[in-house]
């Protein structure tokens, strides 16, 4: 009888896309020393190739773990999205499997803040029109359509993690701020709710989005919300990219109804560096264009470096699935000298019972048992003392209707 569930060593992580050091780091600390990191993404095919033999795999945008590949996937029990986002994971796919995604939802948010407040002086100043001239070798020296932003109103639509430090950091330079959110929310300083997308719309200098993207956010900047739009008003978007309806947007832009706008993500963006970014609003004047980097500075890359290594380090070593998008959320204590069993199942009645069996059936204590569900999965981890057969333990619950994954933990693990 072995006493050893997988050595960490012999872990296969592959990391995608440049991760930063400081989620290899994480990983050696705790033990993990068989890391590959690549610079750039795989396609499907390449993962289809390489991911058969990878237990953990790290990602960030540009990687797409399809159903397909998630199929393929025999050993991987855990994904990190090393970003905000993940939409670039069949959810449902790896959760049928068995495979937690973690993500890193506020590591960045201090650097979309910020970006924000810079493209609000950007845009009321006109700078990027300006610099435009400039470099051509234009000289445009006028204070038509420039203002200041003291005294302006910021409209911000989502009041969550990056819309609050938005609203603290406007209120700083003298902003007015307004918000809108559809669940209420607490104010930050001085910032207002507002009653509804219309109102906060009719009465901002200045709309910044900071909304997800669900099919009630689709498009719900169109064309008869940009009418609503106070006449000479700005347009920011750092959130999703099919929340603003683009060609509407330019017909707002070319009437001069509003006067400027920035983007940072857009319905359809290029896949690689190599590719062109094609838009209606490239080469408008007053209009900011950014290749989606928003929360690309070294601080918020160092903090998901961190944040998702040490998500997936967590769940590999005793089970945790806390800050997982697609599981049940349990956070496990260490149960010393207990050997630990997690169990993912469909949820259907009788599967606890038919668990906790195969250890009665064996006379083994169950010094801990921690149980989670949602609709459709369970989640039972359990401790157990004695002298335990793993390996018969193990098929016992596999075997065990509505399984979809098990695996066993020693204290030497974590």
């Amino acid at each position: 009888m072995t006493k050893l569930s997988l050595s960490k060593e012999k872990i296969s992580i592959l990391l995608l896309e440049g991760i930063h050091d400081n989620a290899i780091s994480e990983l050696a600390a705790r033990g993990y020393a068989t890391v590959e990191r690549l610079p750039h993404a795989l396609d499907e095919a390449q993962l289809l190739e390489r991911i058969g033999s990878v237990h953990m795999i790290g990602i960030r945008s540009r990687t797409n773990l399809t159903a397909k590949v998630l199929e393929a996937a025999q050993r991987l029990f855990c994904v990190g999205c090393f970003c905000i986002g993940t939409n670039q994971v069949d959810l449902k796919a790896a959760r049928k499997q068995g495979i937690p995604v973690f993500n890193a939802p506020y590591s960045n948010t201090r650097s979309v803040a910020e970006l924000v407040i810079g493209d609000v002086i950007m845009l009321m100043r006109g700078i990027f029109e300006k610099s435009n001239l400039v470099h051509g070798g234009g000289w445009m020296k006028s204070a038509k359509d420039s203002y200041e932003i003291r005294g302006k109103t910021l409209g911000i639509v989502g009041y969550g993690h990056i819309g609050t430090q938005v609203s603290i950091l406007a209120e700083s330079m003298g902003m007015k701020v307004v918000f809108y959110d559809i669940v209420r929310k607490l104010a930050l300083g001085n910032a207002q709710p507002v009653d509804s997308l219309d109102e906060l719309l009719a009465m901002s200098d200045v709309v910044t989005l900071h909304v997800p993207d669900t099919p009630q956010t689709r498009n719900m900047i169109g064309a008869e919300q940009l009418k609503t739009m106070k006449k000479g008003a700005h347009l920011i978007n750092l959130a999703r990219g099919k929340v603003v309806d683009i060609e509407a947007l330019v017909a707002a832009l070319e009437s001069k109804h509003v006067l400027g706008a920035a983007l940072d993500v857009f319905p359809k963006e290029p896949s690689g560096e190599g590719d062109e970014f094609v838009s209606p609003l490239r080469g408008m004047p007053n209009v900011i264009l950014t290749p989606h980097i928003g929360g690309s500075t070294m601080e918020a890359q160092a903090n998901i470096g961190t944040e998702v290594a040490q998500k997936l380090i967590e769940y590999s070593d005793n089970g945790s699935t806390i800050g997982a998008v697609n599981f049940p959320q349990v956070a496990l204590p260490v149960h010393d000298g207990a050997t630990r069993f997690l169990h993912l199942h469909r949820n259907v009645p009788g599967v606890l019972r038919k668990i906790n069996d195969v250890f009665s059936a064996r006379n083994l204590n169950i010094a801990a048992q921690y149980l989670q569900t949602d609709p459709e999965l369970g989640y039972v981890v359990i401790d157990a003392d004695g002298d335990v057969d793993e390996g018969e333990v193990l098929n016992d619950l596999k075997a065990i209707d509505g399984t979809l994954k098990t695996r066993f933990l020693y204290p030497g693990r974590r």
